[in-house]
């Protein structure tokens, strides 16, 4: 029976998936989804991310361990927890010489939904496949079979759409329209998880951010905390006489010169608030160290996935 109470519409319980030669693809996974987020699972290639995508829609088995999707368990209750499933993979499966309008509608069929060519022309015009209904899918572009992939997910009317690297070989315009989709489906309350190498998408749309490496769940965090507590900050200070090195008595503040000698960069945590940064000012004032401009820049997702990765063993 759905559980209309718990707040996770997917719950990934100590999951682990070991192939026929011995190799782990994925150890002891705990993971909640919680309904309504856009989730970002990062990771390198090779981290589980797929592997883990695959279970949960049922397309791999698991070695132990347990999912269930809106309170459906994916191995005793099989089609339930898989009807409320959208899946976008990496790889373009399509039948070359069906058209759009059959492809998708054909899709729906197989969920055992009810025809409703209003809804599926919705999904098309939604994706700017609408003018495109009557071609065959061996006279797309990539962009476009790219997005009939997308309709073909969405055509059964699913509460969870996972999007497998969906913008990898993507032109920029398609990619803002696919995340322009993205967050309208959010909106009506489907779940999104995504796996993305571009970085930057996962901090502009992710609600959480879960990173993958080796296997194993390292951290899963709101972004915004993630970016709190692991991000780092960046004081930049444009000097009005330019310095040959930072002087000895800066040594504490590991201060970064500039190859003209021009700008002192101080970086620091997040987690303080602007630590030693008076202190530095008041020093540098001192020293009669002058500054012209001032400015702080934050890191990037993209910074602190690289330092979470490079802190593993």
């Amino acid at each position: 029976m759905s559980s209309t109470i718990s707040p996770s519409i997917i719950a990934i319980s100590g999951v682990t998936k070991t192939y026929a030669t011995g190799f782990k693809a994925l150890k002891e996974i705990n993971l909640d989804i919680e309904r309504g987020e856009i989730f970002a699972l990062l990771g390198p290639n090779g981290a589980g991310k797929t592997t883990l995508i695959s279970i949960v829609c049922g397309i791999v088995n698991r070695s132990s361990g347990t999912v269930t999707v809106d309170g459906h368990d994916i191995g005793k209750d099989y089609r339930a927890a898989r009807s409320l499933i959208g899946l976008v993979p990496q790889e373009l499966t399509i039948d070359a010489f069906e058209t759009v309008w059959t492809t998708v509608n054909y899709s729906r069929g197989l969920f055992g939904k009810a025809p409703n060519p209003g809804f599926v022309e919705k999904v098309l015009r939604d994706l700017s496949l609408w003018d495109k209904k009557d071609a065959k899918a061996i006279t797309l572009s990539g962009g476009m079979k790219r997005r009939l992939m997308i309709a073909k997910a969405l055509s059964h009317e699913p509460r969870v759409l996972f999007l497998d690297e969906p913008t990898a070989g993507v032109d920029v315009e398609l990619r803002q329209d696919m995340w322009a989709m993205v967050r309208r489906l959010r909106d009506d309350g489907v779940t999104i998880i995504l796996t993305t190498h571009y970085i930057e998408e996962a901090e502009a749309m992710a609600d959480r951010v879960g990173v993958i490496n080796k296997g194993e769940i390292i951290l899963v965090e709101g972004k915004a905390e993630l970016m709190h507590k692991l991000g780092r900050k960046r004081l930049l200070l444009e000097l009005r006489t330019p310095l040959t090195a930072v002087p000895d008595a800066f040594s504490r503040y590991k201060l970064e010169l500039s190859p003209d000698g021009t700008q002192l960069t101080y970086t620091y945590d997040n987690q303080s608030e602007r630590p030693g940064v008076a202190s530095l000012l008041r020093e540098l004032e001192a020293a009669c160290i002058q500054f012209r401009d001032m400015d702080t820049q934050n890191s990037s997702l993209e910074e602190i996935f690289v330092n979470l990765l490079r802190q593993e063993p």
